[in-house]
């Protein structure tokens, strides 16, 4: 299912959509890694490779995923 949130990235709200599952993974993430999920889409954000930030965020959880 497709979920929508709404974030917070240097202070500019936002609003990202991504699968449920991506949202999970997101989250287990950033607890990993001792940060929040707004962290962790900045520091994506911030180091973008494409346009759509969600297509950063599935690609970022991608790989997390398989290292």
């Amino acid at each position: 299912m497709i979920e929508k949130h709404s974030i917070s990235i240097m202070g500019h709200r936002t609003s990202v959509t991504l699968e449920g599952e991506f949202w999970l993974e997101l989250s287990n993430i950033a607890k990993a890694n001792g940060k929040s999920i707004s962290q962790i889409i900045t520091e994506i954000d911030n180091t973008r490779e494409y346009e759509n930030l969600s297509s950063n965020i599935r690609v970022f959880v991608l790989k997390s995923l398989k290292k």
